[in-house]
């Protein structure tokens, strides 16, 4: 009797240490045994940082970047509304110069008459045209010096030994134009021309019906008027 109660008091032990132990190994509170947690995100690899693209240098080392560079440091103004940036605009006048000869007016007159170089147009060109397109270069230098090699277009027009270049902007319709010869060439029909004095008078005018070409010599001090395309000096 007394085998069979140390038999019972055993076994009861052994059940109270299974069921402590397994209390611990299930996570129970206040079990002194914990589970293995999983690695905490401390624990994980460092992940490399991407450049910030704000600390790029936003002038690359190419004739654009170059250009931008100089126009921003030297404080060069251009129509910012139109352009992102001073090379912008020198692109613009390199894709335009090549037409810009079929509307009346040379290269170097319309660079001039068109306001490209107003206010730090010039400035811009002037360092810009020879990194973008250096073969306008002497087309620019031409414009710049005012001695460039005028057309007439229509309008009316005074002629003056040392003309000033139109402004588009002005109070006055009137061109300035130099004396010579100038002539036109196309296929011209029911146009006019005149050639007068400063007081109005006539000097030589005509009506033209049908023509291929047209020439015309004007002197100092004379006023054209001009309907029929585009006269260009005779060389």
């Amino acid at each position: 009797m007394r085998e069979m109660r140390r038999r019972g008091t055993a076994a009861a032990c052994v059940a109270a240490v299974v069921v402590v132990l397994g209390g611990c190994s299930s996570g129970g509170d206040g079990g002194e045994v914990r589970a293995k947690s999983s690695p905490s995100a401390d624990s994980s690899p460092p992940v490399e940082a991407t450049p910030d693209a704000e600390t790029e240098d936003p002038y690359p080392d190419t004739p654009a970047g170059n250009i931008d560079r100089k126009a921003d440091t030297e404080g060069w103004t251009y129509d910012s509304g139109l352009y992102v940036g001073a090379s912008a605009f020198v692109e613009d006048i390199c894709e335009s110069l090549p037409d810009s000869a079929v509307d009346g007016s040379s290269r170097p007159q319309w660079l001039v008459e068109s306001g490209n170089l107003a206010e730090d147009g010039q400035k811009i060109l002037e360092f810009g045209i020879p990194k973008m397109c250096p073969k306008w270069t002497k087309t620019l230098k031409q414009a710049m010096s005012g001695n460039y090699e005028r057309w007439i277009s229509s309008g009316e027009f005074e002629v003056k030994a040392h003309p000033k270049p139109y402004d588009p902007n002005g109070d006055s319709d009137v061109q300035e134009i130099g004396p010579g010869t100038y002539q036109a060439k196309g296929e011209f029909s029911d146009c006019y021309w005149e050639r007068t004095s400063q007081s109005g008078n006539i000097i030589e005018n005509k009506f033209v019906t049908q023509a291929r070409v047209l020439t015309v010599t004007l002197q100092v001090g004379e006023l054209f008027k001009n309907e029929c395309g585009t006269f260009k000096p005779v060389h």
